[in-house]
């Protein structure tokens, strides 16, 4: 495994996408910042944070044979591999507010975005971004935020706590490489925010509406039983979960 580590860059995601196009960059390759400007989130949202204080890194997956149609399955493993990680350090109470925000209670400590590489109907590779919130105490008023450092009380080693994660996700991820055990999706499905409670959600054209969120389905959208009985599934840019 390679570890590369920048003092500072635009996007850990934009610099492994270029190393990768320019030089023969070995799997599991990671890309490690210590301070970040143009760190992104889901659907372009920008993901704040503090020089040296937190964990901001991408790492290179290479694919054989991954069906685009089961790219929900990186989201998965990620999801679960940095929830692992992160119980072996005593944090409670995680969840994971879909499609791949990671929480402990109400409060957000961890971001992902997945950018695949495809050719044709497969996946040639994935670039997995990164970005936990560490040691870092303030965050500019930004609600529902936390850190590992305000949860636990103690100062973390970023270094350790790099190659703590980035085991979990050598040993999930190899799991893309044999028969998809199912019982993953259940793990998945049983660790989201707010599953089988009541629960407000906002539509793309900004109406409200009750739900209970009950699950996902195989390409990764999110199936919420409606007041009027029915069974719905929305798509990452048809629904936000309020509260």
């Amino acid at each position: 495994m390679q570890i590369i580590k920048l003092s500072a860059t635009d996007s850990t995601n934009a610099y492994l996408k270029s190393l990768a196009k320019s030089e023969p960059l070995e799997d599991l390759t990671v890309v490690v910042a210590h301070e970040q400007f143009k760190g992104r989130g889901q659907m372009g949202s920008e993901w704040q944070s503090e020089a040296g204080k937190n964990l901001t890194f991408s790492i290179l997956k290479r694919h054989k044979g991954l069906a685009a149609k089961d790219r929900f399955q990186l989201t998965i493993c990620v999801s679960i591999a940095i929830i692992s990680a992160l119980k072996e350090l005593g944090l409670g109470n995680l969840a994971v507010k879909w499609p791949n925000d990671i929480l402990s209670g109400n409060s957000k400590i961890c971001g992902i975005l997945i950018e695949n590489a495809l050719s044709g109907d497969k996946i040639q590779s994935s670039i997995i971004g990164i970005g936990l919130n560490v040691n870092q105490s303030l965050f500019n008023n930004l609600k529902s935020v936390s850190s590992l450092k305000l949860l636990l009380g103690k100062t973390f080693d970023l270094n350790e706590l790099l190659l703590r994660i980035v085991f979990h996700l050598e040993s999930e991820l190899s799991q893309l490489t044999k028969i998809w055990d199912k019982e993953r999706w259940v793990d998945y499905e049983n660790l989201l925010f707010r599953k089988d409670r009541p629960s407000t959600f906002e539509d793309n054209r900004g109406q409200r509406f009750m739900g209970i969120i009950r699950g996902v389905s195989g390409k990764g959208m999110l199936k919420v039983s409606l007041e009027n009985g029915t069974l719905s599934e929305f798509d990452l840019k048809e629904v936000k979960l309020l509260y």
